[in-house]
């Protein structure tokens, strides 16, 4: 019998209440704090990355699962139709919500995908979902709730309420993996986990390296990394690493 969502639910929580609080602070906010708090939002998602990266069972199958996965990634433009999908669902939302402080709409459109893409299409978020559904482990979500409250509510001091919606569409994306995860469980041993793990950290380092602005990682492209490293490891431990 299938859990609660426990990760996911309070992750979605996090945007919501973290959007409402920097929406009704806005500039209050002292400016500096709103620059160097990213910064430590990206190292705590290195932190959280080195430490799953560890649990790797064998290596080759995860560089092959990345390498593929990212190849894959950019020929189908995964990142651009993600924010493609985000503009459209920007566009009815503007009538609704105030854009906040920026008065430059393209500025905001920017920014507001930027975000969306972070909240509902990082690896840390859809690795968490996988995880807990498939472990029953909810720590990765939980402690990206953490980080995305901050982050919501930093975000939400320049673009206002509508940071608030993007739980919607985050809780759909994280509890579809969640559910999916309950099929995948079955079918996989405790190698194809660990290397499932450890190519998950891999993204959430990536993750980590673009907030702190050292690297722009197109993350949403390397995606299907995580759904082609457990066959990999598979093959790579029946036939390879006998």
């Amino acid at each position: 019998m299938q859990n609660i969502p426990t990760g996911v639910i309070v992750n979605s929580a996090s945007v919501l209440f973290g959007g409402l609080l920097g929406a009704l602070l806005g500039n209050s906010i002292p400016e500096r704090l709103r620059t160097a708090l990213p910064l430590t939002f990206g190292m705590a998602s290195m932190a959280m990355g080195a430490s799953m990266i560890v649990k790797m069972h064998a290596l080759p199958p995860v560089i092959l699962a990345l390498i593929l996965g990212s190849a894959m990634g950019e020929l189908i433009r995964l990142e651009k139709a993600i924010e493609h999908c985000a503009r459209a669902v920007q566009k009815p939302l503007e009538k609704i919500f105030s854009g906040g402080n920026i008065q430059d709409q393209q500025e905001f459109m920017e920014k507001f995908v930027g975000i969306l893409v972070l909240f509902c299409a990082s690896g840390t978020g859809i690795f968490g979902a996988l995880n807990e559904g498939m472990t029953g482990d909810s720590s990765i979500l939980m402690t990206k709730s953490f980080l995305d409250f901050f982050t919501g509510g930093i975000f939400a001091t320049a673009l206002g309420y509508m940071v608030m919606t993007i739980c919607v569409p985050q809780f759909i994306v994280l509890f579809a993996l969640y559910m999916s995860a309950s099929l995948i469980l079955p079918l996989t041993d405790a190698h194809m986990i660990a290397d499932f793990t450890a190519c998950g950290g891999i993204l959430m380092l990536a993750t980590g390296l673009r907030i702190c602005g050292i690297k722009p990682f197109p993350i949403a492209n390397m995606i299907p990394a995580l759904f082609l490293v457990m066959p990999i490891s598979y093959f790579w431990t029946a036939f390879v690493a006998r």
